[in-house]
């Protein structure tokens, strides 16, 4: 069975990515700051970035992705209007 996927809800599609991008950057945020934290540091330099930034990395990116996401889906949209769209098969699973 075919189906055709001729529209998807940016706004709706941006948060769920946002989300995903959240938590998909924490798994290389946190190992870095435990990294970072135990890194010796010579006396007269300054670390390459403060604290701050590995905090508010997680919601750079999410918001990175909630903005693009929306806008690639507002473009998918519109491309889907003049070409018709993403043609998916679909199958029936038997219950396990």
């Amino acid at each position: 069975m075919a189906k055709r996927i001729s529209r998807i809800a940016p706004w709706s599609a941006g948060r769920l990515f946002a989300v995903i991008y959240f938590f998909l950057s924490l798994v290389f945020v946190i190992p870095m700051a435990l990294i970072l934290s135990f890194a010796p540091i010579p006396a007269a330099s300054k670390p390459p970035f403060g604290p701050g930034l590995l905090i508010a990395l997680p919601f750079l990116y999410a918001g990175g992705g909630l903005l693009f996401v929306a806008l690639m889906c507002a473009v998918y949209n519109f491309a889907a209007k003049i070409v018709g769209g993403v043609e998916v098969s679909i199958v029936d699973v038997p219950d396990a």
